[in-house]
């Protein structure tokens, strides 16, 4: 089984960026699609971004089009989440997680997650 590290986030003004690393261990992720998921207090988990094993194709939440970027890199065992223009409603805990490729639903464990926090 994988298991996963998230990094990277942090307390960033409303405008900022910020990179999240998911660092993979004990298995490699590249036979799979991985997702980025988030959670705000006192609202479900959900979908951010996903990409295929190879990263040819990728899916986004309409909240973030065109501000977030989702990559991998295979060699590396991780994947990332480039956010830019970053609103106060982007605050949660954000999680990467192993998605089936037919729908993007996460399967297998979560990692502790990395607290983003963007201030008005």
């Amino acid at each position: 089984q994988v298991q996963l590290v998230e990094s990277g986030g942090g307390l960033v003004q409303a405008g900022g960026s910020l990179r999240l690393s998911c660092a993979a261990s004990g298995r490699t992720i590249s036979p799979n699609a991985m997702g980025w998921f988030r959670q705000a207090p006192g609202k479900e988990r959900g979908i951010v971004a996903a990409i295929s094993w190879g990263g040819s194709s990728t899916y986004y939440a309409d909240s973030v089009k065109g501000r977030f970027a989702i990559s991998r890199d295979n060699a590396k065992n991780t994947v990332y989440l480039q956010m830019n223009s970053l609103k106060p409603e982007d605050t949660a805990v954000y999680y990467c997680a192993t998605v089936r490729r037919s729908d993007y639903a996460p399967f297998g464990s979560w990692g502790q997650g990395t607290q983003v926090t963007v201030s008005s």
